[in-house]
């Protein structure tokens, strides 16, 4: 493929890249294109370029201001092929087709030097006023490319300016896992612009690479010398500094030149290559550091698919072993269940892949509702959620952060909001919430781990959840979650109904349930009044007075079902209490 070449006025304005069949390209100064900042007269979008295969398609765009010179005339539409340019404002672009081939067929170098980067941060600048504008810019130049790419061109771009004596250069990689791989050229450049191939030493790439060390290569240019016998074109020396960083193994920064009118002869090439050495050093060093950032950050993002936030949060710069090792904490454990999966199931037999991105949505909107009041998503199990408050960080408030979820995820669920087109339509959820001593952190075996949180207070969470189809109630809570909430969160958000006590199945401690229920203002259907009426019946259920009880249930709304579980209940019994009533109702079934 051919490459573009943008130059401006000044040396360091400018740039080389690589042009693909059929690839639409826009030179403009936008920064989200082909940008040419250094150039006042080139509009943001000025120009849409297209390497056809044989030749450089380039129309000039309607909101350009300024016009495009092609052999000394405005053109509105022009066709290139390589040796070929066209100029807008300042700057001149040029199609070459000249191509960067490592070789390994070079002569041998005259002298060879390796410097390490303890040597050359040693060194002085000897040319440090004229060094230090470059040396100040580097770390934004770098940082700022939108991606690698740019970042290579930046660089290429950085060194070029910064080393007078520099005739090519080329950013490199050699696979260090794998043997007899060939050097790739990931980017180059040259200060002049030629059809001539560029060939960098393939033996001083290794060299430098095998020794983790700055090599330097000088040959003796004689005016017997032909090019054909040199690095690039008149060359008289080349080396190549590796790029530090445990993320950059492989990588390498390779730069050739020539010595000027005083030819090298054979001496000390330090003296005449120590600043420029050193200068390419800390480029490096800065395009090391960059990488290692970048690449940090992505595998961040990535693990945000697998750690919730607030894990994320307590890992940064710190020990994850540390940070994830299990310990015993206080946290609220929220448990939540899709009810109408079975059910769905059955009748989206002949579209699964329907039924499991619905599902996945459903699930969706739990997790975003435990996320979002910095939770962790402990784990899934089918088509049911869990999440936990009080871990890897302190969390005092972390009953109230898990009972504002519970609250959003029924609003999300609730059927006056959803119409029959909607992905949730005829789900609905059973949540249970439970809080005390866990063990939370990497919990597994030695082959799988997970992050999550172990202990009986996971299974109750669980059991409340599994009790909201026969208590008919969406949110259940233990009894120690319900006395951290009464005092701490205000009847504007959230209210609280004690429901029964019950001895769950298969369990033989009895458990205190309440409920947990939106504010009147978002849930009128059970008005304050409604729920004093209920916990005076349950009561009078608990103290053996039966018949107050039931006469109090009727003044609970009928849309209201909780009542429905004490009413069966009483009814069962002929509304008389057993002798052996001692105010515990035991569940047949889980």
């Amino acid at each position: 493929m051919p490459d573009l070449i943008a130059q401006g006025i000044a040396a360091e304005h400018r740039w080389r890249r690589t042009l693909l069949k059929d690839q639409k390209c826009i030179v403009g100064r936008d920064p989200d294109v082909w940008h040419v900042s250094w150039d006042p007269w080139i509009s943001k979008q000025h120009a849409e370029l297209c390497w056809r295969g044989d030749r450089l398609e380039v129309r000039r765009l309607p909101q350009s201001r300024n016009p495009i010179f092609f052999r000394g005339q405005q053109k509105e539409h022009l066709h290139l092929r390589p040796g070929e340019h066209f100029v807008i404002g300042e700057t001149t672009f040029s199609l070459t087709s000249g191509r960067a081939k490592v070789s390994g067929q070079l002569p041998q170098p005259l002298t060879e030097q390796t410097f390490t980067a303890e040597q050359l941060q040693a060194l002085r600048f000897r040319d440090a006023d004229q060094r230090i504008e470059f040396l100040s810019r580097i770390p934004g130049i770098i940082t700022g490319a939108s991606s690698e790419a740019e970042m290579f061109v930046r660089l290429a771009s950085i060194l070029l300016s910064g080393i007078p004596q520099c005739d090519a250069l080329a950013l490199v990689f050699v696979d260090p896992d794998a043997t007899q791989q060939p050097v790739r050229v990931l980017h180059w450049d040259r200060r002049l612009i030629s059809e001539d191939d560029f060939q960098p030493s393939e033996s001083l790439i290794r060299q430098a690479l095998r020794t983790d060390e700055s090599v330097v290569h000088c040959w003796d240019v004689s005016a017997e010398s032909t090019a054909a016998e040199t690095p690039a074109a008149t060359a008289a020396w080349a080396f190549c500094t590796p790029v530090p960083g445990q993320f950059n193994r492989g990588w390498a920064i390779y730069v050739t030149g020539h010595f000027g009118p005083s030819r090298w002869t054979g001496g000390d090439p330090t003296s005449d290559l120590q600043d420029d050495l050193k200068f390419t050093e800390v480029v490096a060093l800065t395009l090391g550091n960059t990488r290692q950032a970048r690449l940090l950050e992505r595998r961040q993002a990535s693990l945000a698919q697998f750690f919730s936030p607030v894990v994320l949060e307590a890992l940064a710069g710190r020990d994850p072993d540390q940070v994830l090792a299990p310990c015993q904490t206080e946290v609220s454990v929220l448990f939540c269940d899709l009810r109408g999966f079975a059910r769905h199931s059955e009748h989206s037999s002949d579209d699964l892949l329907g039924l499991l991105q619905r599902v996945s949505g459903a699930l969706g909107v739990m997790t975003r509702c435990i996320l979002e009041q910095g939770g962790v998503v402990g784990d899934f199990h089918g088509d049911a959620a869990m999440g936990f408050w009080g871990w890897p960080l302190a969390q005092p408030d972390a009953v109230q952060r898990a009972c504002r979820a519970a609250l959003a995820i029924r609003a999300e669920f609730s059927g006056e909001a959803r119409g029959f087109a909607d992905p949730l339509a005829d789900f609905r959820i059973g949540i249970g919430l439970a809080s005390g001593p866990a063990v939370a952190g990497k919990i597994g075996t030695s082959d799988q781990v997970k992050v999550t949180v172990f202990g009986p207070v996971v299974n109750r969470a669980a059991r409340l959840e599994s009790m909201t189809k026969q208590l008919h109630a969406p949110i259940l809570l233990d009894k120690a979650t319900a006395a951290a909430l009464r005092d701490t969160m205000p009847a504007e958000e959230a209210r609280l109904r004690r429901v029964a006590v019950v001895q769950p199945y298969g369990i033989d401690v009895p458990l205190e349930v309440h409920e947990l229920l939106p504010p009147e203002s978002q849930y009128p259907q059970l008005p304050d009044e409604a729920i004093r009426w209920y916990e005076q019946a349950l009561d009078s259920l608990l103290d053996g007075r039966w018949q107050e009880a039931l006469q109090a249930l009727h003044r609970v709304p009928a849309e209201d079902q909780v009542k429905d579980f004490l009413t069966v209940f009483i009814a069962r019994h002929d509304r008389v209490p057993p002798a052996d009533w001692d105010g515990v109702i035991s569940l047949s079934s889980k």
